[in-house]
């Protein structure tokens, strides 16, 4: 979308919550250590990054299986949560990371709905057991921040922080957030 060509590579980086690790801390902590884990060639950019959902206080992660998934979207329905998303630039000599923190109220979806959402097989991917962007479940009543945060990479702030070192972005993020669920992104570039 930012139309910067770019190269996947898995990095085996243990995804463990550590006792007493505020979700925040955790992806960041799993964002920098993701890009650490990389060897990068000369004049090569690495862009890592790492999502939660936090509920009261505790991280909903991927979901062990459908039980699971349905005691988190049980958890979530009607509720507001954070999601927590960290990004890491690293270049030669060059580090930069930050984290990405949006509030999601959830609506208060049928038994039906739920029941139909979970036998699409979509939770069982995803942080907190759901996809933003999933439709028709559509669990998202009000989102509070960037709703490219939510689906898992605040696009808004990679750019932003590209941007800052000097990197040619040719193509903003569309404006996904402006207007939708009744918020707009913090970090938007468009304007």
């Amino acid at each position: 979308m930012l139309g910067l060509p770019f190269t996947i590579r898995a990095v085996p980086v243990d995804e463990a919550e550590r006792p007493h690790e505020a979700p925040a801390a955790m992806v960041a902590r799993l964002a920098r250590r993701k890009a650490a884990a990389v060897a990068l060639e000369p004049d090569e950019l690495l862009l890592a990054a790492d999502t939660t959902v936090e509920l009261d206080g505790q991280v909903l992660g991927k979901p062990a299986d459908a039980a699971d998934a349905r005691r988190m979207l049980e958890a979530l329905r009607g509720r507001p949560h954070a999601v927590h998303s960290a990004i890491a630039l690293r270049a030669a000599g060059r580090r930069h990371a930050e984290v990405v923190t949006t509030t999601v109220v959830m609506r208060p979806y049928s038994e039906a709905d739920l029941a139909a959402y979970l036998a699409t097989g979509s939770p069982m991917d995803k942080a907190g057991a759901y996809g933003i962007q999933d439709e028709p479940f559509a669990p998202g009543e009000r989102i509070v921040g960037c709703y490219l945060n939510v689906m898992g990479l605040p696009l808004c702030h990679v750019a932003r922080a590209l941007r800052a070192w000097g990197v040619a972005v040719p193509h903003l993020p569309p404006p996904y957030c402006a207007g939708l669920l009744g918020h707009a992104c913090p970090a938007a570039l468009w304007k």
